[in-house]
């Protein structure tokens, strides 16, 4: 085990996990935005009140959900010991090789700072208010399930709560605009004849989910 230890506590090491845990976080993201589309659907809320049903009650999904906890734990974690460990690494000479590396590069720890603040208001407002907080009750097809829909059509109301809400997905954005690519670098699966499309994909990931993400609170407080 000490090969493994010393793996972890390494920079490789720690770069690996991020990469991991950021795959994972993106596959994450995937299957929320669909969720969250159902939003949309001119139903009364009845797609998305159904949908959380099943997120919140399948055992499978209870069991990823505490995956999906702790990548979001480490991944803050080790980024946090990453910024640290690079500062003190490049010292002064920081200040004159800036400009060689991508913008998003640079600021990724400020950008995942942004994130963190904003899911842990997001499970505040939400996550929490579903497990312990009052909310409305909608019965469809005899069975009697939480309307969470009322509760994000509350919040999407107001105009202070959505401007944040698409100020953190441009965010996320650019988070993404660096770290789809890198984590597919750090696990060594680049390579010259692929670098091209794992480029472009990752950079219109990193467009067209945070897009969609932001469209659905812009769409819900303007209609």
């Amino acid at each position: 085990m000490n090969w493994f230890t010393s793996l972890l506590s390494s920079t490789l090491g720690r770069k690996l996990i991020m990469a991991l845990t950021g795959l994972f976080l993106i596959v994450f993201l995937v299957i929320h935005l669909i969720g969250n589309l159902q939003l949309l659907k001119d139903d009364g809320g009845e797609a998305f009140n159904i949908y959380a049903r099943f997120m919140t009650s399948n055992p499978l999904i209870k069991i990823i959900s505490y995956l999906l906890y702790t990548s979001i734990v480490v991944h803050a974690l080790w980024a946090l010991m990453l910024t640290i460990q690079n500062r003190r690494a490049r010292g002064k000479g920081y200040e004159v090789n800036k400009n060689s590396s991508a913008w998003t590069s640079r600021n990724m720890g400020i950008l995942g700072t942004i994130l963190l603040i904003f899911i842990v208001i997001h499970m505040k407002d939400f996550w929490a208010v579903m497990h312990w907080g009052a909310i409305p009750k909608a019965i469809y097809e005899g069975e009697e399930v939480k309307d969470l829909y009322a509760l994000v059509s509350i919040w999407f109301e107001k105009g202070w709560y959505v401007a944040l809400y698409v100020f953190c997905m441009a965010a996320l954005a650019f988070h993404l605009w660096h770290g789809f690519a890198s984590a597919f670098q750090t696990l060594g699966l680049n390579h010259l004849k692929y670098n091209a499309v794992i480029r472009f994909t990752g950079r219109a990931f990193a467009i067209f989910v945070p897009a969609l993400f932001a469209w659905i609170p812009v769409y819900m407080f303007v209609y």
